[in-house]
């Protein structure tokens, strides 16, 4: 291996450190604007609070989903330049991610990972669960 593929290397795994500490923040982020807008709900009962804490969800749940689907993209790249898969030829310091889209690569997969429904899906649910709650309540 050159050194140049070596520098490549490198550079391609600091893109992949820094989409995987994105998509760390941006979970610490979603907790902690989750439990603020449910500990406002609880102390003064506005319903749209509510609504605004899923749609938050939904939207950092979309967001990490693409940083999943960025970082699997410069996988991809890193494999391919250090020759464990052959999926496509990668030149010197090149970072072609649009060569990368289906599969595992696509945005549909990496949204609906196990690991983002495991986290986000379990947040939306209470969020849900509580929303439901107000729904029957109201109606009865």
């Amino acid at each position: 291996m050159t050194d140049e593929q070596k520098q490549h290397l490198e550079f391609i795994q600091n893109t992949i450190n820094r989409l995987s500490s994105n998509s760390m923040q941006l979970k610490a982020i979603t907790i902690t604007l989750a439990a603020g807008l449910l500990a406002v709900y609880a102390s003064n009962t506005k319903d749209f609070l509510l609504y605004i804490a899923l749609a938050q969800i939904v939207f950092f749940w979309m967001l990490d989903g693409y940083y999943l689907q960025q970082e699997r993209k410069f996988r991809g790249i890193y494999n391919d330049v250090c020759g464990v898969t052959k999926v496509n030829i990668v030149k010197d310091y090149e970072m072609p991610t649009k060569l990368y889209k289906k599969g595992k690569y696509s945005f549909f997969r990496s949204v609906f990972s196990l690991s983002k429904i495991l986290f986000f899906g379990s947040i939306s649910l209470v969020i849900t669960i509580l929303i439901l709650g107000l729904v029957k309540n109201h109606f009865s």
